[in-house]
């Protein structure tokens, strides 16, 4: 029943990372035909509870989708098991997840 869940959230999750990664290559794509530096970039996206959210949300999917799938390689190629294989699972998905919270709070706060 677990392998059910985490199936069906790494699925939830990449159906929220879809738009969000359309939706940064757009801003990106956008930031560079418009010549912006990245002090002007900064200077939108700070301060934003918008962008806040956008990558807040971003990170977390990103976070849990990958730390699932990683869980997977890492029981199908490594034959890690059990609570090793859990505990592998959160170990990256929390790092995953620090790394990420990081740059959101650096890129709308900092």
């Amino acid at each position: 029943m677990l392998t059910l869940r985490l199936y069906m959230l790494q699925r939830i999750t990449a159906l929220l990372m879809a738009p969000l990664v359309l939706g940064h290559l757009a801003m990106m794509i956008y930031a560079v035909q418009g010549g912006l530096s990245a002090a002007e970039i900064l200077g939108r996206t700070q301060g934003s509870i918008l962008w806040f959210l956008f990558y807040g949300i971003f990170v977390m999917s990103a976070a849990i989708h990958g730390a699932i799938g990683l869980r997977t390689i890492a029981h199908e190629w490594g034959g890690v098991k059990g609570v090793a294989l859990d505990l592998v699972m959160w170990v990256i998905g929390l790092g995953l997840f620090a790394l990420g919270a990081r740059a959101v709070w650096a890129v709308s706060f900092a």
